[in-house]
C-alpha cells in the first residue's frame, strides 16, 4: 500500500508545478534581463550570449556594427553575442572609400 500513496503524491504535486521556472520573469524580458530565448524578450530585444549567461539584448539598428556568420553553427562559439539586425536590413560589409580590404567591418544595411 506504501506504492499507491507514493503514486498519489508524486501526481498530486506535478499538477502544482508552475510551467516556467520561479527566476523567469512574468512580463518580457527588458534590456539586461535574464533570458532563454527571444521570445522571453520585450519588442526590440532579442536573447543573445553574455558571458556564460542570456540576456535580452537591442535588435541592431541601421548603421550598427552586426556580425556575418561564414559557418553555420559558429554563433554559439561567441560569449558575447550580437542581435540580428531589425527587420528589413542585412548584415553586410562596411562600403568604405579607400582600399577594397581596409574595412572587414559588417553593419545593419538597408536591402
Amino acid at each position: 500500500h506504501g506504492a499507491a500513496e507514493l503514486d498519489e503524491t508524486g501526481t498530486e504535486a506535478l499538477s502544482r508545478r508552475t510551467p516556467a521556472p520561479a527566476w523567469l520573469p512574468t512580463a518580457k524580458g527588458e534590456e539586461g534581463d535574464f533570458c532563454l530565448r527571444s521570445s522571453d524578450c520585450a519588442a526590440g530585444l532579442c536573447c543573445a550570449r553574455h558571458f556564460w549567461s542570456k540576456i535580452c539584448k537591442p535588435v541592431l539598428r541601421e548603421g550598427q556594427v552586426c556580425t556575418r556568420h561564414r559557418r553555420k553553427g559558429s554563433h554559439g562559439l561567441e560569449i558575447f553575442q550580437r542581435c540580428q539586425c531589425a527587420e528589413g536590413l542585412a548584415c553586410r560589409l562596411q562600403r568604405e572609400h579607400g582600399p577594397a580590404d581596409a574595412s572587414r567591418l559588417h553593419t545593419c544595411q538597408r536591402h
